[in-house]
Parts: structure tokens; C-alpha cells; sequence
């Protein structure tokens, strides 16, 4: 016994030995080109372009202004069309103001819209270097067929809390896949924290869903109370039939988004769409609106 207690404190004594600080020094990453660029039926291209920040850096409002790219070169296709996108600033909060890319309204005889079930390419120059992505607006074919309430399972929330429902279709074949916001009153559109959902389980089927109330990401989540909607709030829920692409980069964002702090999660990829070394996503997206107002 003794013998086994001394080979014990041996090994201890050996190991301890061996340990070593490890310190480093993160370098300092060029900024790459984020992409987030959306298409939608009816409606404009819309294209925001940005720089990556350092993530050990520290974020401020004058860093986050002055990340927007300016006087990039944007083109937009649907095939048969191509539209050279302009440059529009949106007055911001505080004094900081915010850029995009649309339709050049002073050049409409090449502008275009989003249709269902049509492709898109987009080409993008910034600093000389060349960037380009690929979408498609799919057919609408996963549709809600009806929005209603519900009082909330637990007993000790606020009887103003109501659960939002639905009754969704889903088309035969898999690669039915969709991205869901929520407009709430006069607030705008937040997509679901989980908001990129395929139909795996769902093929084919006819089911009932809860649908989570939409965040905005940059407030603090209470986690009991975010996804329920109130007595009196008229509710808008934006379903949109995606593509494979878009689905995979949100799938993966929002996996990403809720591992942030958790030491025992697995690295994730976040999966972009952008060709030529940029990060984000273009995005084609088939929209269908349903209204519900809940009574008081």
C-alpha cells in the first residue's frame, strides 16, 4: 500500500513538473468584405456592405458607422437583365448615418423586381477585388394556412402572455425550407431567434406549430417571456420560402449566435453564399404575409 501511495505522489510530482504557461498574442486579421444582400417578390434588391471588425476589438458606435463600404461597384442579374445598383444613405440615430445599395431610380429601364420562382446573380467590386453570389426566389409552396392564440401552458405567467399558432402545409419531396419574421404593432419585422427551419420531419404533412415572437438580437432576451405576444397586439408573420444556401448560412449563424459563452459547444462554420473571400449572404426570399389581431 505504501509502495502504491509513493508511485502516486511520484506521478503527480512528474506531471506538475511538466506544466507550462502558454501565452499569445491573437494577430490582427485584414478586414474582409460582409455581404448582406436580399431580394425579395415584389419588391428591390437590397445590398449592405460592410467591413469585418477585429473580434478581440472593442465595438462602438463610430467603429460600427464607419464600417459601412462606400462607392462599391453593385450589379444585379436575373438573366435577362442587369442593373447597376446605386448608392442611398438613411439618416441614422445620433447623427450616424447608415448606406445601402438599391435600384438606381434615374436608370429604370434595367431595373427589375424579385419574382417567385426565378434566379439571381450578383457581382460586387470593392478596392479592385471581385466578389459574386448565386440565389434564387423559390416557388411559394410551404404556406400558412391560419394564425391563432392560445393562453400560455404555465399557470404562473402574466395572463396578458399569449402563445401564437399555426397551421402550415408542407409540399411532398424534401427541400421545403423557410425563414420566418414577426412584426408586432409598429415595431418592424424581428426573425424568430431560431428563425431557418427545413422540413425533415414535416415532409408532406399538415401540422400545428407555435410560432416564437421575433427579437431584436442587439437587446437583452428574457428567456421565459421573449416568445410570447400580448392581449390587443396586431400580429404580422412574414413566412419566406427559401433556398438551400440561404438556409444553411442562418442555420448556421443562429447555431453559432446561440453557442456564444458556452465552453462545452463545438465550433461552428458559419456558411456563406459570397464567392471571391467575403463573408454574409445573398439571399432570395418568397414571402407570404398573415395578419392576426389578438383581442383584448
Amino acid at each position: 500500500m505504501q509502495i502504491r501511495f509513493a508511485y502516486l505522489i511520484l506521478l503527480v510530482i512528474v506531471f506538475s513538473s511538466c506544466e507550462k504557461a502558454i501565452s499569445f498574442k491573437p494577430d490582427n486579421a485584414e478586414p474582409l468584405v460582409v455581404v448582406e444582400a436580399t431580394i425579395e417578390n415584389g419588391l428591390a434588391p437590397v445590398v449592405v456592405l460592410s467591413k469585418s471588425v477585429n473580434y478581440f476589438g472593442k465595438i462602438s458606435p463610430d467603429i460600427l458607422a464607419g464600417s459601412f463600404i462606400r462607392n462599391a461597384q453593385v450589379e444585379i442579374s436575373n438573366g435577362s437583365l442587369t442593373h447597376k445598383l446605386k448608392e442611398y444613405k438613411v439618416d441614422g440615430i445620433n447623427g450616424y448615418d447608415l448606406y445601402y445599395y438599391s435600384t438606381d431610380s434615374s436608370n429604370l429601364s434595367t431595373a427589375f423586381v424579385g419574382e417567385f420562382a426565378k434566379a439571381y446573380s450578383l457581382k460586387i467590386v470593392v478596392d479592385g477585388k471581385q466578389y459574386t453570389a448565386n440565389t434564387t426566389i423559390p416557388p411559394l409552396t410551404k404556406k400558412i394556412d391560419s394564425l391563432w392564440w392560445k393562453k400560455p401552458v404555465s399557470v404562473n405567467l402574466d395572463s396578458n402572455f399569449v402563445r401564437l399558432m399555426a397551421k402550415v402545409t408542407d409540399p411532398r419531396g424534401f427541400g421545403n425550407y423557410v425563414r420566418y419574421f414577426t412584426k408586432r404593432n409598429n415595431e418592424p419585422f424581428w426573425p424568430g431567434l431560431n428563425s431557418s427551419f427545413d422540413d425533415q420531419i414535416v415532409d408532406g404533412t399538415t401540422y400545428e406549430v407555435q410560432i416564437d415572437r421575433g427579437v431584436n438580437r442587439n437587446e437583452d432576451i428574457d428567456e421565459e417571456t421573449y416568445s410570447f405576444f400580448n392581449r390587443g397586439d396586431t400580429v404580422t408573420v412574414k413566412q419566406c420560402n427559401i433556398d438551400k444556401a440561404t438556409y444553411d448560412f442562418f442555420r448556421t449563424l443562429e447555431y453559432s449566435y446561440a453557442s456564444i459563452g458556452n465552453p462545452f459547444s463545438s465550433p461552428t462554420k458559419v456558411l456563406s453564399n459570397i464567392k471571391g473571400g467575403g463573408l454574409g449572404y445573398f439571399g432570395g426570399y418568397a414571402a407570404q404575409y398573415v395578419t392576426l389581431v389578438i383581442p383584448k
